[in-house]
């Protein structure tokens, strides 16, 4: 039996989706959440196969109760399931750790398809959102910055998802010199913080 739990601010939507869930073979709602604090808390409590994601609720949003379910350890598969199809809220949703990014749009067997093969660790993607993705790496600009080989390195992990102290770890530098290399580059590329950072490194396709 496949557990899942449903992130959405929207009750109809929540009540439509756990009666399609609850109606298929193998597929079973253990947990419901209104809001991106409930969902990760709901999620630490139950540690269900699968989570179901909506982007925009309120308190947290899903890109950030995505990330805190991820960083928590838990082995609960966060599959998006949005309205949203820009490549800025899919890239984010991914570099959070979704395994899978659907659109509500998505036919009903579809959907749980998707839920099924996020339970055997794949990685669901909607056609239109694989789409987003490819045409926005193929219109990537190339690198223009003129940024050091150890701030390269850097923003390539920051890509990755690392922490300064795992950064400075990784590199055999001290986290203080980790700061000072972000620093440079958050000015040099002109962004603000490590998700605008991480989304420029996406855009310019490095790694």
């Amino acid at each position: 039996m496949i557990t899942v739990v449903l992130a959405d601010d929207h009750a109809m939507v929540r009540m439509g989706l756990e009666q399609l869930l609850d109606g298929a073979d193998g597929i079973e709602v253990v947990g419901t959440a209104a809001d991106g604090e409930v969902a990760v808390a709901t999620v630490l409590d139950l540690r269900p196969n699968v989570v179901l994601m909506d982007l925009q609720m309120p308190v947290v949003d899903g890109v950030e109760a995505t990330r805190r379910i991820v960083d928590s350890g838990v082995e609960s598969s966060v599959v998006v399931l949005t309205s949203f199809s820009d490549t800025e809220r899919i890239v984010a949703a991914l570099d959070a750790g979704a395994i899978g990014y659907l659109l509500k749009d998505t036919d009903p067997e579809d959907l749980l398809e998707g839920i099924r093969a996020a339970a055997r660790g794949e990685s669901p993607l909607h056609p239109r959102a694989a789409r987003q993705l490819l045409t926005s790496r193929t219109k990537a600009p190339t690198i223009t910055v003129d940024l050091t080989k150890r701030e390269l390195e850097v923003l390539g992990l920051v890509r990755q998802g690392l922490a300064n102290k795992q950064i400075a770890r990784r590199l055999g530098i001290t986290e203080r010199t980790v700061k000072a290399h972000l620093t440079s580059t958050f000015q040099r590329i002109g962004v603000q913080d490590r998700t605008q950072a991480a989304l420029w490194a996406e855009r310019n396709r490095l790694t």
